[in-house]
């Protein structure tokens, strides 16, 4: 198997963003997200979350930072 096949076929891992207050409501994808198709668009409740939300879709993971 070559390596282009093997990186097409492995598992994107998820990543931390972090959002600010100016960027709520907070929605995964976010819309600068060149696969912003990937999934329905959900809003994610991070202020009720403690500051640090995981969206149940793709695994992206936002934390609040100011």
């Amino acid at each position: 198997m070559n390596d282009a096949a093997t990186s097409a076929s492995a598992p994107r891992q998820p990543r931390v963003h972090e959002v600010r207050r100016a960027d709520l409501p907070l929605s995964c994808p976010l819309p600068s997200m060149s696969l912003w198709n990937s999934h329905p668009r959900v809003y994610l409740a991070i202020e009720a979350e403690g500051g640090r939300v995981e969206c149940p879709y793709c695994g992206e993971t936002y934390v609040l930072v100011d």
